[in-house]
Formats: C-alpha cells, structure tokens, sequence
C-alpha cells in the first residue's frame, strides 16, 4: 500500500514543485528595458518567450529593441518572436521590405513570427474590405515561413463571446476587457466579419500550407469549446495552441464537464503551450509587477497540479483542478515550447 501511494505520487507534481519545476511562458510582452518580470521570472524557475505585435504604441522596431536587450541581459530566461507591419499591404514592395525585416530580426535572435488580430479587425483594403489572414497579399510571407520552419502563432480573430452582448458572456475577464475596448467588441460591429470567418479564413491558411509551424494563439481563438478545438487539431497536425488568457475557458467548461476537459488536455498534452499574456511596460511599480506575475503564475499552477476545489477572478463558479501527470505537466509548461520555438537554441 505505502509504494503503490509512492508509485502515484511521484506521477504528479505538488504545489510545492512549483520553484523546482522548468517552466516556460510562451507568450508575454516584454516592452520595457528594465528587468523586473525577468527577475520574476528567474525567481519562479521561468523563461520567457515575448512576442511582438503591430499593435502598441511603440512600433515593432522598438519592440525588437526591447527584445534585444532583454535576451543579452538573460540570454538563458528570455526569447522573443517577432513581427511585421501590416499598413501599407497595397504599396509597391510592401512584401519586399517585410520579408527583409524578419530576416533582420532572424539574425536578431528571433525564434517565430507573430500575426495579430489587426490582420481581419482594423486593416482595409483600398476598397473598403476587412484585410483577411487568407489574402493572397500574405502568400509570399507565409510561403518562405512555411519553407524554412519558422513558427508562426497567429491571434487571429477573437473568443466567440466577442460577438456576444456583454451579459451574455461566459467569463468575467471577456466581459471586463469589451467593456473597456468597444472598438473590438464585434457584437457592436455587425458590419464586420463574423467569428466564423476569421476561423475560416485561419483555416484556409492552414490548408494551403500544410508544412506551416501554426501556433494559435489564446486556445487559437476556438476557447468556447474543447470538442470544436479537437476538430481542428485533428485537421491540421502541425497547429498547436498556446493558452495564454484563456485558462479561465477551461475552467469555465470543467464546470460542467470537468471529465471532457481532463481528457481533452491529455489527449492533446502535444500541441497545448502554457502562456498567460502578462505585460511588463512600466505601468506597474517594481513590486507590484512582481506580485502580479508570481500570482498568476502560482495560481495556474496550482490548477493544473492540483485536484482541489479553486477558484477564478474570471469564472463564477468553483472548479476542480485537473491534477495532470507530470509528463503531461512538464510537456505544457516547457517541451512544447522547447520543441516548436526554441529547437536551435
């Protein structure tokens, strides 16, 4: 009896394992040249994996910037995935001058390429059209990534609640982020595309390019569903997802089927990368961001290790933790990424 109790426990990681315990972060944003979520990180046993967008105030030049830095101050806590500016998609040389820049960020030290959501959200056509992912203007780019196996996450399109009315949003964290960001709250917007065209769009690219490293970014925007996520994995087998921000989507349907969820996550333990979007861009005293980080990182731990009753600032109902084996545990929080993002380094 006490070996077969032994046997059990160390299939499984502890709360306590948590500092002992290799972890990687696959999706923050590092804009910033101080070190203070590094060193958290450092603390915590993380490493850092930012991504650059062609959304924030500071260009994707300086992102690169911040990047560069970081990764020279913790070259062993912190890589970067880069970016391209979309504006200007209609200009002659516009491909050119992209693929010149992600191959000067390659040379950087960059480990993938990020498309965000402006790509089927903001950007136009000169005749007025949403700018869609699967647009032929993205062929050459997605080609040469394709070519040469460089990861390519998209956060393309949003969860499905964004084109719910608020009151009808499955998490709080959805309901609180449309609130403050009418512009992207596409219930308000019905003129825009729809929540299946942007997954349509995503899997037209996907189809064209079977030998893309396609990492979907937030659960790739199918987090509403587990059974509607398998579908999609099963159809592309180099997609993956990372689960940045939509942890409490999880839990959400672990309510109520917490056995559909456990299966889901272990069947999949190959292509799911842990990742919270935490921001570190000098908003936050030193302390502060400390304390921010650590919880978040603690408290998602604790989920996936644990079998106990929890509960989220984004769900509303209590929910059991998914006590995951530790091979499956260390496959999320660090092999994955090792294998997709840092396989050179």
């Amino acid at each position: 009896m006490v070996a077969m109790e032994k046997q059990i426990k160390s299939a499984y990681y502890s709360i306590d394992d948590f500092h002992g315990v290799e972890k990687i972060d696959a999706h923050v944003h590092v804009n910033t040249f101080h070190g203070v979520l590094l060193e958290q990180a450092t603390e915590n046993n993380f490493i850092l994996i930012s991504i650059n967008t062609d959304a924030y105030e500071d260009s994707i030049e300086i992102q690169q910037e911040y990047a560069v830095v970081q990764h020279d101050h913790f070259p062993d806590r912190f890589y970067y995935l880069t970016t391209f500016r979309v504006r200007g998609f209609e200009e002659p040389g516009w491909e050119a001058k992209v693929l010149s820049y992600l191959k000067q960020s390659f040379a950087n030290g960059a480990v993938g390429v990020k498309v965000w959501k402006n790509i089927g959200m903001d950007e136009k056509t000169r005749d007025g059209r949403y700018l869609m992912v699967d647009e032929p203007v993205f062929e050459t780019v997605f080609s040469f990534l394709e070519k040469d196996k460089i990861p390519l996450p998209g956060h393309i399109g949003e969860p499905k609640n964004c084109w719910l009315p608020l009151d009808k949003m499955t998490v709080i964290g959805d309901r609180i982020y449309y609130s403050k960001n009418p512009e992207y709250h596409m219930y308000l917007h019905p003129e825009s595309p729809s929540y299946e065209d942007h997954n349509q769009a995503r899997d037209n690219v996907l189809a064209k390019h079977p030998e893309l490293v396609y990492v979907g970014s937030h659960l790739g925007s199918v987090e509403w569903s587990v059974d509607e996520l398998a579908k999609r994995l099963d159809a592309f087998p180099l997609m993956s997802v990372d689960l940045a921000a939509r942890i409490c989507h999880f839990q959400y349907q672990s309510v109520r089927n917490w056995e559909k969820v456990h299966d889901f996550i272990i069947k999949y333990q190959d292509r799911l990368l842990y990742g919270t979007d935490i921001e570190s861009d000098n908003t936050l005293e030193p302390d502060e961001e400390k304390v921010y980080a650590h919880e978040i990182w603690l408290r998602d731990w604790i989920y996936f290790v644990s079998d106990g009753t929890m509960s989220s600032p984004s769900v509303v109902e209590e929910f059991k933790g998914m006590r995951l084996p530790k091979k499956v545990v260390d496959k999320i929080y660090s092999k994955n990424a090792r294998r997709i993002y840092l396989r050179n380094q």
